[in-house]
């Protein structure tokens, strides 16, 4: 009986202390109940300024989780940290947490970590540009490494779509939310660098990719053009560049996709399927419902590899590993 009872506790004990490590939704109502109000605040102000900074602020939460999971590591300015990565490239927007960081510590010293915040301000970020609301759980801590090498394999640019389907796979997400999660695109900007063989010299023949919408291609061209500056930025989805919507998966169906990535869902099978399911005659009804099942793939994402309990820490700095 006594081994019987030792178990019993034993197993008590890990059951409370796994539960009390995961997140949960109002973590900090009590320890810092105006947190989420400061973190939207820092993004509305920031939105306002530059409507370009919701997309950017999405990216973060994005790239952060796909290296050592959502734990802020991305934050880090340092020489050789995983901002230093190719594979990071145009992130932008730090400054945006670091001010909502600030306003938390003189509020809540020492209470609300840089990757909630990061996970919070994607959330708010998405609801500025007129998308679904909803709860984010929190209660993550921040990671005490950040390296250069550990994003290597962040899903690129230049990925093929089964690539793609494998590195989402690594992460425990689905081929459905690697089709939701590149939705977010639809408040999403790109450089003409990332266009340039698409649109003069696609293999194997060269010239333009063929899957662009001829309606498209000269406008394309038009704002990169050959020999240009590959800087110059321009919207991933046409004609709603700044509202959260499903018209970026319409404009992958009708070949109006600016990132060969982007255009690949709809020539592979399984992803094409799943674009065409959000606009079947009873979707968002019946059938799927993209902005509920955008939040779900979105949630999921920011669970990625989280440090919760006595795992991480509450860094002051964002920027910098205490």
């Amino acid at each position: 009986m006594a081994f019987i009872s030792f178990t019993f506790v034993l197993s008590l004990i890990l059951v409370v202390t796994l539960s009390s490590a995961q997140l949960r939704v109002n973590f900090y109502s009590r320890t810092c109940p105006t947190a989420e109000f400061i973190v939207l605040n820092a993004v509305v102000t920031a939105v306002r300024s530059d409507p370009t900074m919701a997309a950017a602020l999405l990216r973060i939460h994005y790239h952060d989780c796909f290296v050592q999971g959502c734990d802020g590591s991305i934050l880090i300015a340092k020489t050789g940290s995983e901002r230093d990565s190719p594979s990071h490239a145009g992130l932008r927007g730090f400054e945006v947490i670091e001010n909502a960081k600030t306003t938390l510590e003189a509020m809540c010293p020492g209470v609300v970590s840089c990757s909630d915040i990061v996970a919070l301000a994607a959330r708010d970020s998405i609801v500025v540009s007129n998308g679904p609301n909803y709860q984010v759980p929190t209660g993550r801590r921040d990671g005490r490494v950040s390296a250069k090498a550990d994003a290597s394999n962040m899903p690129d640019a230049a990925d093929p779509i089964q690539v793609l389907k494998k590195k989402f796979s690594e992460k425990g997400l689905s081929v459905t939310d690697l089709v939701l999660l590149s939705a977010a695109h639809t408040i999403g900007t790109t450089a003409c660098f990332f266009l340039e063989n698409r649109l003069y010299n696609f293999p194997p023949r060269g010239g333009a990719d063929p899957s662009i919408n001829p309606r498209f291609l000269p406008e394309l061209q038009g704002i990169c053009p050959k020999n240009g500056d590959v800087n110059v930025r321009l919207g991933l989805d046409r004609g709603s560049q700044f509202a959260f919507d499903k018209n970026f998966l319409d404009n992958v169906r009708q070949g109006f996709a600016v990132l060969q990535t982007d255009a690949e869902l709809y020539q592979d099978v399984s992803t094409k399927a799943i674009v065409d399911s959000y606009f079947g005659f009873l979707s968002g009804l019946l059938g799927p419902n993209f902005n509920g099942d955008f939040v779900k793939s979105m949630v999921k994402m920011g669970q990625i590899g989280v440090k919760t309990g006595t795992d991480g820490v509450i860094r002051k700095n964002c920027s910098v590993l205490d």
